[in-house]
């Protein structure tokens, strides 16, 4: 069965990506510079969490970022962990020098 990606809006101007999920906002803000992308912040109700949205959103913007090639380095716990967890898909996303 294929994991389900959520579609994922890039908001330029508030500097976050955005998922709707249940008419509830799912984001992930960043700042980005130099060709990478620093994921600073999720915020995301409880329960969409206990549904399993945090890792789905995670993913999502991931992958995305991933198809751009561009570098991600993860400030906030929620995709540090994510990322550990699946090291062997994203490790070659980090910079140089970025260790987890």
């Amino acid at each position: 069965m294929m994991e389900e990606l959520l579609e994922i809006k890039k908001n330029e101007f508030l500097r976050q990506f955005e998922a709707l999920v249940d008419n509830e906002l799912i984001t992930i803000e960043f700042a980005e510079q130099e060709r990478k992308m620093f994921l600073t912040k999720m915020v995301i109700s409880d329960h969409l969490i206990e549904d399993g949205y945090k890792e789905k959103m995670i993913k999502s913007v991931l992958d995305l970022l991933k198809e751009e090639e561009v570098k991600v380095v993860p400030t906030c716990k929620e995709v540090k962990s994510f990322i550990r967890r699946n090291k062997f898909l994203y490790q070659s996303m980090l910079p140089v020098g970025i260790a987890l």
